[in-house]
């Protein structure tokens, strides 16, 4: 008998597909409840879980307050995936796609609601004029590096990284195909990095920003458990700019925020003042 999958003239959602994060998923969007969303005392407000794409914008939120933006003090609450928290009316009104991170900027008469990572970098580079480059040809090869990794980390993480670590079956065809496509990425990132100091250039951006939370923590074996499945020793240029990168203090502060998992000293549900990050890594032995 063949288990070959007869793919149905019509597609409708019979049962949830299995998997860590089958209860989330459905083909429709919007609400699924009522509920406000905390609002904190700071002018920015941000909605988030400490995945690659939360770590995105508390390490730029941490890397504008460690270059003296003072109006870049924010509150990050706590959105809990896993459990629906997106679903949420409040959050729906910020973000209609129901994903994290979703940021409301309040510093303004009117609320400014920003979605997906990178548009919530872009905004916040703009606004305060920092880790975005002027020069019409730098900025350019900035927004193609920023864009890239909007483009790519879908590949990683909804492919690469749901065959091969959150899908309750292993199979061999998506996860040599996604295998094969995360090897090409690092392989794009490595012949960059040959010739330049960062992502985009001689400079350290918002592009930088974008692409470490994915690709350091991948080569540094923060991510997927997957570093020796990728052989990633052999993209040299990839692992030296991850660890510079890394050694960051605003990279090390930013990557804990809403981060619920991991050592006591990674872990901060909240953060509402930088003492709070404070208290955390004291506790790094």
């Amino acid at each position: 008998m063949s288990n070959e999958y007869i793919v149905p003239e019509v597609w409708t959602m019979d049962s949830e597909n299995g998997g860590e994060w089958a209860s989330i998923n459905r083909p429709d969007a919007g609400a699924r409840y009522d509920q406000a969303l905390p609002v904190g005392s700071h002018p920015l407000q941000l909605y988030s879980l400490g995945t690659p794409n939360g770590q995105k914008v508390t390490i730029m939120l941490e890397e504008l307050l460690a270059d003296g933006v003072t109006e870049a003090e924010y509150d990050a609450h706590l959105i809990q995936i896993g459990e629906g928290e997106q679903f949420s009316s409040g959050f729906v009104e910020v973000n209609p796609n129901s994903k994290i991170p979703a940021l409301v900027d309040r510093s303004t008469d009117t609320p400014v609601n920003v979605f997906e990572s990178g548009a919530i970098l872009l905004y916040l580079a703009e606004k305060f004029n920092r880790l975005l480059p002027t020069e019409p040809s730098a900025r350019t090869q900035m927004m193609n590096w920023l864009f890239w990794l909007q483009g790519s980390a879908p590949y990683l993480g909804g492919g690469f990284g749901h065959f091969y670590a959150y899908a309750p079956e292993k199979f061999e065809y998506p996860i040599n195909r996604f295998s094969m496509e995360a090897k090409r990425q690092l392989d794009v990132l490595d012949k960059q990095l040959a010739c330049h100091a960062f992502i985009a250039g001689d400079e350290y951006s918002i592009a930088d920003i974008a692409v470490w939370p994915w690709y350091g923590n991948l080569v540094l074996g923060k991510l997927y458990d997957a570093a020796v499945f990728l052989d990633v020793e052999r993209y040299q240029h990839v692992l030296r700019w991850a660890k510079e990168i890394a050694q960051r203090p605003a990279v090390q502060r930013g990557r804990i925020v809403n981060r619920t998992w991991g050592e006591d000293w990674e872990i901060l549900a909240e953060r509402h003042h930088a003492a709070d990050i404070d208290e955390v890594l004291n506790k790094h032995p």
